[in-house]
């Protein structure tokens, strides 16, 4: 389809290569659970042979995917950290990592207690801060990783300013669009090299599937990142490749309403007297409101807030009623989530409060309910959590 260059992002999620089978007219990606593929010709073979190398379903999800970061290639994977642990192994022996210091915590995982044992060097840093990252810089760096807004305390790096520090020392610039989506936020378009998702959260959003995904812009490392994901093997399954097809259909609409409602309930929160703090790039307040309103649509639907102690943190959890208490985000429920016991266990106590992660901190994914009936269940919880014991 070339007629689509001049689509709004909503329509390319609904028109694109995939609108319809062309053998059948189905209006359904088909589904081919097939291993292995016939070669007709001795001397010739297909374009298909062996379903980890390639397969008809998950090519449809990966062109998809590079369509709308607007990418030239797009991969899928078994999940996020697949997707994550396959991009750095573009990273040989003796080379140097810059990330961002409050990172997801399967990511810092990888990187402290797998990479290193590898030889692969890392700094963490403070990412807003520009010179701190210059300073970081070494003669072996080969990637700068930007998570923003970051897991759990959604601080906002400058994905372009990064990208140029990063070209003038030969490195990539590896950007985690998780939270943002395509539909709020192109790193492509801002420099970055690599684009790596946990599709399981927003772009499949229905807490059915676990996958992740990666998209490149350039040709060379599109060919790198293809032969590293047949080498390494975790591609994603044909009906997970579906699901988040599916998913991604309704990406835009379920963002435009949980992000209206994330404004509303960090306000709510942002002036309840029982809350510490609120951690919401959509916040005049936040220190990086301005480069969030810059680089990205709006600030997207999750949020983090802080209450004055983990005894308080526990009881306002054992009494809120509509989200989910769980590990993830991105789905049409909201999810409330405890970084330090969750997305964030696997990170030592000590580093978790460096940066900010307390034991009194919440994460909340917003979902698809009424913003009223929300604010209502925060309301009565925080009353609870603050009621003197009888």
């Amino acid at each position: 389809m070339n007629e689509d260059c001049c689509y709004s992002f909503e329509t390319k999620l609904l028109h694109n290569n995939s609108k319809f089978d062309l053998t059948t007219g189905a209006v359904s990606v088909p589904i081919q659970h097939a291993s292995t593929f016939h070669q007709s010709s001795f001397d010739t073979y297909g374009k298909y042979d062996y379903g980890r190398s390639l397969n008809p379903t998950r090519e449809a999800l990966e062109e998809q995917l590079a369509h709308l970061e607007g990418g030239i290639r797009g991969f899928a994977f078994a999940s996020g950290m697949a997707a994550i642990s396959t991009a750095f192994l573009l990273l040989s022996k003796g080379d140097h990592v810059v990330i961002t210091e409050d990172v997801y915590g399967g990511t810092y995982r990888m990187i402290t207690e797998v990479l290193s044992r590898f030889g692969i060097e890392y700094s963490f840093v403070d990412m807003t801060d520009l010179d701190a990252v210059t300073r970081a810089v070494q003669a072996n760096t080969k990637v700068f990783y930007i998570e923003t807004p970051s897991n759990p305390t959604l601080k906002v790096t400058d994905i372009k300013a990064i990208s140029l520090i990063a070209k003038k020392h030969g490195a990539y610039t590896f950007v985690d669009n998780t939270f943002l989506t395509p539909a709020l936020q192109r790193p492509l378009q801002l420099g970055a090299d690599v684009v790596l998702h946990s599709a399981t959260k927003f772009l499949s959003g229905h807490s059915d599937v676990v996958a992740g995904a990666a998209v490149v812009r350039d040709e060379e490392l599109a060919n790198r990142l293809a032969f590293l994901q047949n080498s390494f093997g975790a591609v994603l399954g044909v009906q997970d490749c579906w699901l988040v097809l599916r998913g991604l259909k309704t990406l835009s609409v379920r963002l435009q309403q949980s992000v209206k409602t994330a404004n509303k309930l960090a306000h709510f929160f942002r002036q309840h007297d029982s809350v510490k703090n609120v951690y919401y790039p959509g916040l005049k307040e936040h220190p990086q409101y301005e480069l969030q309103k810059k680089q990205a649509l709006n600030a997207g639907a999750v949020l983090s807030f802080e209450l004055e102690s983990e005894e308080l943190t526990k009881k306002f959890v054992e009494n809120v009623r509509i989200p989910v208490f769980a590990v993830s985000l991105g789905a049409v429920e909201s999810i409330l989530s405890y970084p330090a016991k969750m997305s964030h266990g696997a990170m030592p106590k000590a580093e978790r409060e460096k940066r900010g992660i307390s034991n009194s901190l919440l994460r909340l994914s917003v979902g698809l309910e009424h913003a009223d009936d929300l604010i209502n269940d925060f309301t009565t919880a925080l009353t609870y959590a603050y009621s003197p014991i009888k």
